[in-house]
């Protein structure tokens, strides 16, 4: 019987400069789940790449005085050197530069053409060059001028000609499928916001051509114009198969594994997954992925990573001193996969001490050692069995279900949770049996065996589990366990009395060394201080130019400048009030209670001469979330809701109900 197949894929990242520890999160939870389906026997394919044309990298390499080309090639042998150093486990590595995709995007697009989907036509709309986005006026018009609603810059009106593709044709087929097939975007908030924000609204044609530039692949019968980023780089998904190949055996390949399983993407990107990307593959007459998940980003404590903020932590240099381990499973274990999550030095380090240090590896070092103390290092017959082995046994066996329940949904953090308390039952499982008290008594000798046996058969059931989140530490434990190969498939997580009697266990060094936790918040500050004053320059000069510009007549409004890179450390959410009452001797205030969607909180508001508390119950309001916390009338505020004021009238800024909640304003 042939393997089920399983295909998975990144995004294709933009080699406009080194990638951050937050590009990395994608790259690694696919691997994860490329490695979980191995584990269980799935034909895999796990694809991964660049997306290396535009305008953007264009006048990046031209500023180094460089071809697109030569600027980007060194990006890329930086990418690939970390994702070797992340141990991820890809099956192909696809660059939109190579021949083998832009010979296929060529005949995408004739096919397209010959199809009607594409005609040719004039744009005029305002064009932002970082994020290679155009906009309608509607779009793009704001009090400050006209700017690309996505990052705040401003852009410039332009007016082309160019090819369209017919996007309006397939809309009411799209939203169709997407209401019948509920797995197709996830998280369910994701699918929400698409049917709500653009579908049900109505879409425009969309622009697939530009003639401003020639970075790109270029439309053969009309070489003045590149084709856009929609069709190049979506299209990189079955192009790596083999998708219209001259090789009959990659044409098979193709067949093989489309449609994708799970398209893994970062949520700002989730728009030309699940719209853009699904209707061209319509007009292909090919089937859709069965799903996209937009995932959360990852933060810092004072807003989205980035270069230009000097915030942006280098992924090779936490895996050069931690390990790549110890940055696997913070970032699976620390974020709900699907919600945003903020990487701080403290809980790093915290959870490296703790959970890896503490509890793993020092489970590992306390079993060996009592086996070589006790046994001579020889793995004991187990004997007579208790309730308290029976119910250790039934744990890990529990365990191993609930991992695969977990991880067939993608929910990393729950699986590691469960994983970790299987360890802190083995731990409890010390405590309880006092091996060292069973060794005093001779008498007690093969039930001390007994405990020691049941021990390592639980540390390998973890070694087992770990596998698809750490790559390092499950053949760590097996060379001190002695466990063969023969004893470590994903089955027999749920099996037990696997291990040999009289296996030779071998002590070494821990597996995770304990951490002196100010030493590294030392080192870890002083890696991102060149980064920020980097940063600081570049924001000085780009001020120097603003004024330089004349844009300092804004001063006249008596309004204090701040520069984009200031407005995003403001991180502003939707916020649903829960819960809210009065503080007493406090005519001002009311304490109220919000849902963030990924967490609750508290803030404390001076809006009680406009607001009863049971007025606000269910009102979706916008939260200043990165405040530093401050005290009022002995209530903790953590955070602030925004309101407009005129005179006597106060007004709290709120945004529809069917806007979830944690969703960022920007």
């Amino acid at each position: 019987m042939s393997k089920k197949t399983y295909y998975i894929t990144t995004p294709i990242y933009y080699p406009s400069d080194k990638l951050h520890i937050g590009n990395a999160y994608t790259t690694i939870a696919a691997d994860t789940m490329a490695r979980y389906k191995r584990l269980r026997g799935y034909d895999v394919f796990y694809l991964t790449g660049t997306d290396e044309h535009g305008q953007k990298l264009q006048k990046r390499a031209a500023e180094e005085g460089l071809e697109p080309i030569d600027f980007i090639d060194p990006i890329i042998d930086w990418i690939k050197d970390l994702w070797q150093k992340l141990d991820i486990s890809y099956d192909d590595f696809i660059r939109t530069t190579e021949e083998r995709h832009e010979k296929v995007v060529k005949k995408i697009f004739k096919r397209l053409q010959e199809n009607g989907d594409i005609y040719l036509g004039e744009y005029e709309g305002y064009y932002c060059v970082p994020c290679e986005a155009f906009w309608t006026e509607r779009q793009a018009d704001s009090e400050e001028g006209y700017v690309c609603p996505d990052c705040g810059r401003s852009v410039d009106k332009v007016k082309e000609k160019s090819y369209f593709f017919r996007m309006s044709k397939y809309q009411d087929r799209l939203l169709k499928y997407i209401e019948e097939n509920p797995e197709f975007i996830q998280p369910e908030s994701r699918k929400n916001e698409m049917i709500n924000n653009f579908l049900k609204p109505g879409l425009e044609d969309l622009s697939i051509s530009r003639s401003t530039f020639d970075w790109g692949i270029k439309i053969p019968d009309d070489p003045k114009h590149v084709i856009y980023v929609w069709i190049d780089a979506l299209t990189n998904y079955i192009t790596a198969l083999g998708y219209l190949s001259d090789d009959p055996k990659e044409r098979e390949r193709f067949e093989h594994f489309w449609p994708a399983d799970v398209h893994l993407i970062g949520k700002d990107i989730l728009r030309f997954h699940t719209i853009y990307w699904p209707i061209i593959l319509m007009a292909l007459d090919l089937p859709l992925p069965k799903q996209v998940f937009g995932h959360g980003w990852l933060l810092m404590p004072d807003g989205k990573m980035s270069k230009s903020k000097g915030n942006a932590i280098d992924p090779k240099f936490l895996i050069d001193r931690y390990g790549s381990d110890s940055v696997r499973y913070f970032l699976l274990r620390e974020i709900a996969f699907g919600s945003d999550g903020v990487f701080t030095p403290e809980a790093f380090i915290q959870r490296l001490n703790v959970d890896l240090a503490n509890d793993l590896g020092n489970l590992v070092s306390r079993t060996v050692a009592m086996v070589e103390k006790y046994f001579e290092g020889v793995l004991p017959t187990p004997k007579a069995v208790t309730e308290l082995d029976q119910e250790l046994k039934q744990f890990a066996h529990d365990t191993a279900i609930k991992v695969e329940e977990t991880l067939d949904k993608m929910l990393f953090s729950q699986a590691l949770t469960h994983i970790w308390q299987l360890i802190g039952r083995t731990n409890k499982y010390i405590d309880e049996t006092m091996p060292w008290v069973l060794a005093k008594n001779e008498s007690q000798k093969d039930r001390l065996g007994t405990v020691l046996y049941h021990l390592v058969e639980s540390i390998r059931v973890i070694s087992i589990l770990i596998q698809p989140f750490m790559t390092k530490a499950p053949q760590k434990i097996w060379e001190q366990l002695g466990i063969n190969n023969d004893q470590i498939s994903w089955d027999q997580a749920k099996d037990w009395n696997i291990i040999s009697p009289g296996t030779k266990v071998d002590k070494k060094e821990a597996i995770f060394p304990r951490l002196d936790i100010q030493e590294e918040l030392r080192i870890i500050d002083e890696t991102t201080l060149a980064a920020k004053k980097k940063a600081e320059e570049n924001k000085v000069k780009q001020e120097q130019q603003v004024r330089k510009n004349g844009d300092e007549d804004m001063d006249q409004a008596n309004v204090t400048q701040i520069t984009i890179d200031d407005f995003f450390k403001v991180d502003l959410r939707v916020a649903e009030v829960i819960e809210a009452e009065k503080i007493p001797k406090a005519d001002k205030l009311l304490k109220i209670q919000l849902d963030l969607g990924y967490e609750k909180r508290q803030v404390v508001s001076g809006i009680a001469k406009y607001y009863k508390p049971e007025e606000l119950i269910g009102k979706k309001v916008i939260c200043v979330t990165n405040l530093k916390p401050v005290k009022l009338r002995g209530e903790v505020s953590n955070g602030m809701i925004l309101a407009t004021s005129e005179g006597d009238k106060l007004v709290l800024a709120t945004v529809s109900d069917d806007i979830p909640n944690g969703a960022q304003v920007k």
